[in-house]
């Protein structure tokens, strides 16, 4: 599960990593394995992760290649003003590697619950 988010330590990005964290257990249960990635820094990562015990991995992109790749870096319109970002989003992908679920606009309220539903759809 590769889920993006635009900012280290913010209201809905922690809610989001910490929902993700409490439910890691699930998530493994069901075969997944949870990596975040925001175009903070590795010593940003470091402290978002420790300062909320965030139990896997954040990856830095910086650049955001890895967000472009997958759709995740778009322009984004904030009370008339224009400007490029991380759009909130998540994806499934396989063990071949290929995208079994995408959701390229995320509402942090229950996501994590739409996750392991997609994930047992998946397996059944």
């Amino acid at each position: 599960m590769l889920y993006f988010y635009p900012k280290d330590d913010t209201p809905g990005c922690t809610k989001e990593a910490c929902s993700f964290r409490d439910r890691k257990s699930e998530l493994a249960a069901r075969g997944a394995v949870v990596l975040g990635v925001s175009p903070d820094g590795v010593e940003s990562h470091a402290r978002f992760r420790d300062k909320f015990d965030l139990n896997f991995p954040l990856l830095a992109d910086p650049e955001h290649r890895v967000a472009e790749a997958y759709g995740a870096w778009r322009e984004k319109n904030l009370y008339g003003r224009k400007s490029m970002g991380i759009q909130r989003s998540t994806f499934l992908i396989g063990p071949d590697g290929v995208v079994r679920r995408a959701w390229p606009k995320v509402a942090v309220d229950g996501h994590d619950d739409e996750v392991l539903a997609a994930l047992d759809e998946i397996a059944s």
